[in-house]
């Protein structure tokens, strides 16, 4: 007789236990348990429980291979979900085996879970578990589909037997998600699709909906999403959000209209990756010395500013020639400038000249620091116009989320459980797939933000990104290299440049030490099935098979794979955290970050006021609308993990146990001097502070 001394572990999450009946059978490689019902007098499988049980069998059944848990009706409760954590046994010999799940089974099924070592098709011989393994893929493939959701962006997640709300009546007295005279806050049934696996947890899901519900009311009682009319008085924006200030939502209303904080924002900002060094000035935008020689200081000119690298280009082409749309009646209005900078001896990046389109002329003239102060400043509110469709069509939508939800769909459908990369992957892709479904409710159909707060409209912000990604390749998202190719890797008071590359090396580290404790050899890497085709599933999926991306097809190196895996969890984790976690302290000030603009571009100069200032800027109802968007998507819920902190217990062998407390350590470091730096300096940036990112991209 075989003693087992069995612990089960429920989920901590409000509502994970369950009532219904559990039992267990044990398979190693000597043999099989019988199923043995797992049953104390009392409650069972409670919410946070650890509950041991004893197993006996007849015989020893060796080495434990796979464990199957069944969930079956009680004899008259109804069926409930329960959130399984992990079951551990306890051999006869005193070996411990450890078998992760971390899911749920909603209903009455049988799950097969292998034990936690990590393993490569090459390292199982057993045919039952490479039988499983098949299984298990073939299962999620079943499940998890690809499906277009706009022509030349990544697909995303398909559930086949999800069938889309029918369209709401307007006459049914129902809530649905809707705010009378309000657009479409949170259509709840834009997530009912999701398995119970990639849904947010019930605190998550609570804290998520019960803070917007209360904003978006106090707006409408308000009266701001019914006003259509131009705001009378800038300082009257402050009363959106008056209880919800920073250090640095304070600053960029004090100082918004002042051209050193301007060019401070391609710095350290929540687009800071945009910005490059000129070299020459371009023939579409023909700034010469003498418009520009004022604001160089003394003793020096363009050109030998340009060669002492001094001067920087931010050029929107990418916004050229989209039609804008109609909001609220009127006419909306678009442009794709140019902005050149001058980094100058005081360390500030100041703005020099700016062109309000691509083609240049005598209707499109160079505005400069000179001219009149209402011109200047329309023209740089231009500028952040622009900004704000590179931010958040490109840098976070995009590059963030559209892309990391192709990396957290290939890994379901390729990377079985059991496999390293997954167990290295999956805490990076918790959640991500629900924030994304909600993301296209909220800003990706016909009564978002971008239909209803965009001076684009939900075609033309769609437009950008399907520009963008055509232009993305594999070498932009690597980050050191990043920096490089813009020719901004020595620039001074570069804080986002700085703590991303710490934050980028302590990853890499990570990465390289786990890659190379379960790939030794190249030869490995290459002759692995299940990671090759995970890869040319992002590549097909993602890059929608485009060989002009430069993403590979197939990795054949252990630095290849080092590289790729890092550029994924960078890009599911602090990339995202630079372009989200400041949304609202740069936004909550309108004219900072305009979503529209409701005059076109000036054609002439010296024909700004005040009042025609106002009237360009968006309405109140489109910045209420925009702004409350933007609040709710980035105020992180609770449920958060910060970046290296696993809780789930997917890795079992002491090397890799230990690099995860190593890269604990490191992040800790770096915390420590983005926050000692931070002290000294009139604006902090902390964005990319470890202890504020989170694993995965949940917001």
């Amino acid at each position: 007789m075989a003693t087992y001394k069995v612990k089960v572990a429920t989920g901590t999450d409000l509502l994970s236990g369950t009532m219904d009946s559990i039992s267990l059978t044990i398979v190693g490689t000597q043999g099989e348990s019988h199923k043995q019902l797992l049953n104390h007098f009392g409650r069972d499988f409670a919410t946070g429980a650890v509950d041991e049980y004893t197993v006996r069998c007849q015989q020893d059944l060796g080495e434990l291979i796979i464990i199957r848990l069944h969930k079956e009706r009680h004899s008259f409760l109804p069926k409930n979900s329960w959130y399984c954590n992990y079951v551990q046994i306890c051999a006869p010999g005193g070996r411990v085996y450890h078998f992760p799940a971390y899911q749920w089974m909603d209903g009455y099924e049988t799950l097969a879970l292998r034990e936690a070592t990590g393993k490569t098709t090459a390292d199982d011989t057993l045919p039952i578990l490479l039988e499983h393994r098949r299984e298990e893929i073939r299962a999620k493939q079943d499940f998890y589909h690809w499906r277009v959701f706009v022509p030349g962006l990544p697909n995303y997640v398909h559930i086949p037997s999800y069938r889309p709300p029918a369209r709401r009546n307007p006459n049914r007295p129902e809530w649905n998600g809707y705010i009378p005279g309000f657009p479409i806050l949170i259509n709840i049934k834009a997530t009912k699709f999701l398995n119970s696996n990639l849904r947010y947890s019930f605190i998550k899901t609570a804290s998520f909906f019960f803070r917007l519900g209360p904003m978006a009311l106090g707006f409408k009682l308000r009266g701001l999403v019914d006003c259509k009319q131009s705001w009378k008085r800038l300082k009257d924006i402050k009363k959106i959000f008056p209880a919800n200030k920073s250090i640095i939502s304070e600053y960029v209303a004090e100082h918004w209209t002042e051209d050193s904080f301007f060019g401070y924002q391609y710095l350290n900002g929540i687009n800071p990756g945009l910005l490059r060094r000129c070299t020459q000035i371009p023939d579409k935008f023909p700034v010469t010395d003498d418009m520009v020689a004022p604001f160089l200081g003394e003793g020096t000119c363009l050109q030998a500013e340009l060669e002492k690298g001094n001067i920087y280009l931010a050029d929107y082409r990418i916004l050229e020639g989209i039609p804008s749309i109609e909001l609220n009646g009127r006419k909306q209005h678009h442009c794709a400038p140019l902005c050149l900078l001058h980094f100058g001896s005081e360390g500030n990046m100041m703005p020099i000249a700016i062109q309000l389109s691509q083609t240049p002329g005598p209707e499109s003239p160079i505005f400069l620091p000179s001219d009149s102060e209402w011109d200047w400043l329309l023209a740089k509110t231009w500028v952040r116009y622009a900004e704000f469709y590179c931010h958040e069509a490109i840098s976070h939508l995009l590059e963030t989320h559209l892309i990391a939800e192709a990396f957290c769909l290939a890994m379901l459908r390729q990377l079985p459980m059991c496999h390293p990369l997954y167990k290295l992957l999956v805490p990076h892709t918790r959640y991500t797939i629900q924030i994304n479904s909600i993301g296209r409710a909220l800003l990706l159909n016909e009564g978002g933000l971008s239909a209803r707060g965009m001076s684009l409209g939900l075609e033309g912000f769609a437009e950008v990104m399907v520009r963008a990604l055509s232009e993305t390749t594999y070498e932009s998202l690597y980050l050191p290299n990043d920096f490089v190719e813009r020719g901004v890797q020595d620039l001074p008071g570069y804080y986002y440049r700085d703590d991303s590359l710490a934050v980028w090396d302590a990853l890499e580290r990570y990465v390289t030490e786990i890659i190379t404790y379960y790939y030794p050899c190249d030869a490995a890497v290459e002759g692995d099935p299940e990671l090759q085709s995970w890869v040319q599933e992002i590549f097909k999926q993602c890059l929608l098979g485009r060989e002009s991306s430069g993403f590979p097809q197939c990795l054949r190196t252990v630095p290849e794979l080092i590289r790729y895996v890092t550029i994924v969890i960078y890009t599911c984790s602090a990339k995202h955290a630079a372009v989200n976690t400041g949304q609202l302290e740069y936004t909550a000030w309108m004219p900072n970050f305009p979503s529209s603009m409701r005059n076109p571009p000036m054609q002439a100069k010296g024909l700004t006021t005040r009042d025609s200032y106002m009237d360009t800027l968006p309405d109140v109802k489109t910045t209420c609308i925009t702004l409350l968007v933007l609040w709710t998507l980035s105020r992180e819920p609770d449920d958060k993990r910060p970046l290296g902190h696993f809780p789930d217990i997917h890795f079992v062998e002491e090397a890799p146990r230990r690099s995860m407390e190593v890269l604990r350590q490191r992040l800790a470091q770096i915390s420590h001097d983005i926050r000692q730096r931070n002290k000294d300096l009139p604006v902090p940036y902390y964005y990319l502070d470890p202890v504020l990112i989170e694993n995965s991209i949940s917001i």
